[in-house]
């Protein structure tokens, strides 16, 4: 008997379904670009906060109500990652089991409250927990609204919008260090007020966020699964719709239809034994990959502004114009090179971008050990090296997100970015906040060659058990584990 339309299928029911190969065949339409704006916007929100932290890191320290020292500047680092580590895990199991849409809401407000509080510290201690709460709401966004973007961009088009996407997190940064250039200055704002506007920001940008993102539905992908097959195609057939509206042409479907178990939740169990047992070597991958990566990012971007201040002499207000050319080698890399991880492919752009990084970053250590760079040409060696680590990183996101099956893809981000992050971007910050208070260029140049040897480590692994998933569904990649055996 046919199912009426809006029924759901109950957990154990069989159905069969073209959806995901009708959304991999889709032409790039409006309805793309307003998706990557409305939830690609997150990277922006993280790198202003990220550049934040360090540009204000001067008034942070002169304020009457902190008092904070360069250790506690390292610390503010680690504990936003911290709970940026934890949100990802709450909402990344909640976002599978409960749905991309209402979470990416959730976590959004989260923020947005969050980042608000921060700018009416009246305590380090309350300073600190603010940055929890804020990480929490940034964590939680990275699994749900890079597993929705995944799941609703058509395979041919993935990698590069993946990349870009990451790569906007620098935009974030642009326009943090821009704000704390202006609102840090004595001649406009200055003082401790400047610091405190600069956290208003964020909260003001993600109520306009909250606004752009009520059109967006629920992704088809997670509502079959969910055994509700018929809302699914409704929002596949609007997509369509609107896309024939605009002129585009749709080819026709090609691939055979998916048969699927109905499911409501995917056990702990099941879980576990996928990530760390059937598919234990893409684990090692995407683990190695962000470990790698949030080290070399978060030791070297939390401290930039420190490195600035202490070992080149800049003012606490003029740190931002040397955090601009970063943020646009950083958003350059993805966008130029993000093509060639479609065309050329997955393993050997993925692993070329790791290794060039690492090795740029020791001979650019070594430089600044010997005195060789004054301040600009430091500013310009971190800006060449950040066009490649960009990219780097930004795959590190799109290999986990690709790679494991739909049920767990929303807990695969939050379980590998929990485990690399908590690993390289915690200790990274605490560890470089210490070398810097020894003032010695030689002990700093150590923390370099840490980040650059990770990195390495990190393309050989890749180059190795990397998995060429460039141009293929997703579901080709990483078999649903609810599909039913043929």
């Amino acid at each position: 008997m046919a199912k009426q339309q809006g029924h759901a299928y109950q957990p154990g029911e069989v159905f069969e379904t073209d959806l995901p190969s009708r959304l991999d065949r889709l032409p790039w339409g409006r309805f793309h670009t307003l998706l990557v704006f409305a939830l690609g916007i997150t990277w922006l929100l993280d790198g202003l906060e990220v550049t934040l932290a360090g540009s204000v890191s001067g008034a942070l320290k002169d304020s009457p109500d902190l008092h904070m020292t360069n250790f506690d500047i390292g610390l503010a680092g680690g504990v936003y990652i911290a709970g940026a580590v934890l949100g990802a895990l709450l909402f990344g199991w909640l976002t599978d089991r409960l749905g991309r849409r209402k979470l990416f809401f959730i976590t959004l407000w989260l923020y947005v409250g969050a980042t608000a509080a921060t700018a009416f510290s009246f305590s380090l201690e309350s300073f600190l927990l603010f940055r929890f709460l804020t990480g929490m709401g940034i964590g939680g966004e990275y699994t749900a609204i890079n597993s929705t973007i995944q799941e609703f961009t058509p395979a041919r088009y993935r990698g590069w919008v993946d990349l870009t996407i990451n790569g906007t997190f620098w935009l974030g940064a642009a326009l943090g260090a821009g704000g704390a250039i202006v609102l840090l200055d004595p001649q406009t704002v200055g003082g401790d007020l400047g610091w405190r506007l600069c956290f208003g920001i964020g909260a003001v940008l993600g109520l306009v966020i909250l606004v752009m993102r009520l059109w967006l539905p629920e992704s088809p992908r997670w509502l079959l699964i969910h055994g509700q097959p018929d809302e699914a195609k409704r929002i596949v057939e609007g997509i369509e719709k609107r896309l024939g509206e605009q002129g585009h042409e749709l080819p026709a479907v090609t691939s055979k239809p998916l048969r699927l178990h109905a499911r409501d939740h995917t056990p702990l169990g099941e879980i576990f034994h996928t990530l760390f047992v059937s598919f234990r070597r893409r684990a090692l991958v995407g683990m190695t990959l962000l470990t790698a990566q949030a080290f070399f990012y978060n030791a070297i971007f939390f401290t930039y502004a420190l490195v600035l201040t202490d070992f080149y002499q800049v003012p606490a207000e003029h740190v931002g114009w040397y955090v601009l050319p970063l943020a646009l080698g950083n958003f350059c890399g993805p966008l130029l090179l993000g093509r060639l991880f479609d065309v050329v492919g997955r393993r050997v752009m993925i692993s070329a971008t790791y290794a060039v990084s690492g090795v740029l970053l020791a001979l650019s250590g070594y430089a600044f050990q010997q005195g060789w760079f004054d301040v600009t040409q430091q500013a310009i060696a971190w800006m060449v090296i950040f066009f490649f680590a960009s990219a780097a990183a930004s795959s590190a996101y799109l290999t986990v997100a690709e790679t494991f099956p739909l049920e767990i893809r929303a807990l695969a981000i939050a379980v590998f970015y929990a485990f690399g992050t908590g690993l390289g971007g915690i200790i990274g910050p605490t560890l470089f906040g210490e070398l810097i208070e020894t003032q010695q260029r030689s002990s700093l140049f150590i923390g370099y060659l840490i980040g650059a040897a990770l990195m390495c480590m990190a393309a050989l692994v890749q180059a190795i058990w990397g998995v060429a998933a460039e141009r293929q569904a997703l579901e080709t990649v990483a078999r649903p584990l609810s599909q039913a055996k043929d």
